[in-house]
């Protein structure tokens, strides 16, 4: 896929169930704002009104879906979500920080799901128009920890799916990362919140830089 070219920084956070990149990416958010600069905070699936009744199917607990259409309704999700959010904050220099975005749908779409992976790649490529993140940081939990985090509250489809699963969505990130290295960045995320964000924002430091 060859990347459009954009104006502003394009930073997603990635990671398996429990890693923590909801909370790292608000956090991020914070931290990007004190340097004065423009953060826009999204995410997918719900990053749209549109996206919002997409990830109530997607989500929901007793909803059941075919393999290829829960990565279409992924796709329709990220159509709405490029044209509506990214693209046009990217265009107005602004910085996007998106929790989850085409990593996800690789991981959890090829990997978990078992689904073709020239299926998914297609599908990725036209519902983001060609824009890809400058920056990707996958925050890495070993499933066992992770499901232990997710398992107080509420579970969601994907949260209620089995260990196997799940295992095979964090071997995906992992290799996406190992195919990705300039714009993929692992970091661990069983340390302490303060931690985690530290190392977090030592890697996003230098992007800051190149746009000021």
């Amino acid at each position: 896929m060859t990347k459009t070219k954009q104006k502003g920084l394009f930073i997603t956070m990635e990671g398996p169930e429990g890693s923590g990149k909801s909370t790292h990416a608000k956090l991020l958010k914070q931290y990007i704002e004190t340097k004065n600069f423009d953060v826009v905070l999204t995410r997918e699936p719900g990053g749209t009104d549109v996206g919002k009744f997409i990830r109530n199917i997607l989500l929901k607990e007793d909803v059941t879906l075919e393999k290829k259409a829960e990565l279409l309704l992924f796709g329709a999700d990220r159509v709405e979500h490029v044209t509506r959010v990214v693209k046009p904050a990217l265009d107005q220099g602004k910085i996007v920080i998106c929790d989850r975005y085409v990593d996800s749908t690789t991981a959890y779409q090829i990997g978990g799901r078992n689904l073709a992976e020239d299926t998914v790649k297609f599908i990725n490529s036209i519902s983001s128009d060609a824009i890809i993140p400058d920056l990707t940081i996958v925050l890495d939990v070993p499933v066992e920890i992770g499901l232990k985090r997710v398992k107080g509250g509420p579970r969601d489809r994907f949260e209620r799916e089995e260990k196997p699963f799940h295992e095979r969505v964090r071997r995906k990130f992992l290799e996406i990362a190992k195919e990705e290295p300039g714009r993929v960045k692992i970091i661990e995320s069983c340390d302490t919140i303060d931690s985690v964000q530290e190392k977090i924002r030592g890697i996003v430091k230098p992007y800051l830089e190149k746009i000021k």
